[in-house]
């Protein structure tokens, strides 16, 4: 009975090196605190939660509106991202910073925090988790690996591709969690300063970041490949007008760490 091809665990195991990789190694330049990952978990699970709320109570209505239109659905998904992901970043770490729990060195780690809930916890361990159910099951033979193979075989049949035709699907797999990684850390990082120094501005730059995940509806219609490399470059184009925009801050962060050294 054919397996899963091993190479699909390339998607979970580099989503879960990176993210929490990334944590880890802000947390040993002691660059924020244990509170900053509980306020990243709170804002991300929230988020999440009143996105499936929202969708669950109007999506197949809106839909049915725009008789399916992809440019609106894009719109729809991207705005529930804006407010309740980049603007409940804000307002979580607005809560935290009142509460003297996070502070200016937190905001990276924030961000950081807000990647790995999404890529290390909720997408990745799943994945990880479910390939590695699928292999061993479809490994052990029998009535069950017969089932399970299938079930597969009509709901995701390209976990039998060959190597060649399963190559580019992990491409783009690995590449939407790279994207993921930066706009979450970017929006992140934002939501932080804005909360620490008032600047409204930051905030202003972080909103319009969520929008990423109107692109996602379009898939069907411009191909894979196009919208994941739409994702990536507005992602990475979000990471890096989040550093432009903060080059400022980050300065200031080291003149200070550089002054009290001395001291």
């Amino acid at each position: 009975m054919q397996n899963i091809d091993p190479l699909y665990f390339l998607t979970p195991v580099v989503t879960l090196g990176s993210s929490f990789g990334l944590v880890a190694y802000l947390a040993l330049k002691r660059r924020f605190s244990l509170w900053t990952l509980l306020a990243s978990l709170v804002s991300y699970a929230g988020a999440i939660a009143l996105k499936e709320a929202v969708q669950a109570a109007s999506y197949q209505a809106f839909d049915a509106a725009v008789g399916g239109n992809l440019l609106w659905l894009g719109l729809y998904f991207g705005s529930q991202t804006v407010v309740f992901e980049v603007g409940g970043a804000f307002l979580v770490a607005a809560f935290a910073v009142s509460r003297h729990r996070i502070g200016r060195k937190d905001a990276a780690g924030f961000g950081a925090g807000l990647a790995m809930w999404e890529n290390g916890v909720l997408v990745g361990g799943t994945l990880l988790l479910d390939y590695l159910v699928y292999y061993l099951v479809l490994g052990s033979g029998g009535s069950s690996a017969a089932l399970l193979s299938g079930e597969l075989s009509k709901d995701a049949p390209a976990l039998f591709y060959q190597a060649s035709a399963a190559l580019p699907l992990i491409g783009y797999a690995t590449l939407e969690r790279v994207s993921s990684l930066l706009a979450h850390f970017a929006w992140g990082y934002l939501a932080v300063l804005a909360a620490v120094t008032g600047r409204r501005a930051y905030l202003g730059i972080a909103l319009p970041m969520g929008l990423v995940d109107a692109v996602v509806p379009l898939s069907s219609s411009i191909g894979l490949g196009r919208s994941e490399g739409l994702i990536f470059a507005f992602s990475a184009a979000s990471f890096a007008v989040a550093l432009a925009a903060t080059r400022k801050e980050r300065a200031g962060a080291l003149s200070e760490e550089a002054a009290r050294a001395k001291n």
